[in-house]
């Protein structure tokens, strides 16, 4: 037996849609192609309430910084050195 494979982003939003517009859902799942159950525990999982959108602040450090700072440390110089940078 084949594992499932993981919902992909437009059924994740097909099922918020659906269920702010108060559609079942049995009827979610099947539109999206999956058991009822996937529906029930995405949306119990969550609270019933759609994720807000996540976005990185400017302020924060980019991931090439990030991995300098990481190199940095991991070949051995002091957090000082590192923090410097």
């Amino acid at each position: 037996m084949t594992k499932p494979l993981p919902m992909d982003e437009q059924k994740k939003s097909v099922i918020w849609r659906e269920w702010e517009r108060g559609t079942p859902m049995a009827n979610i799942a099947s539109v999206i192609d999956k058991p009822p159950a996937t529906v029930f525990s995405y949306l119990q999982y969550h609270g019933g309430i759609r994720p807000r959108h996540r976005f990185r602040r400017t302020e924060a450090l980019s991931l090439e910084e990030r991995e300098e700072i990481s190199r940095g440390i991991s070949h051995g110089p002091a957090a000082a050195v590192v923090s410097a940078i």
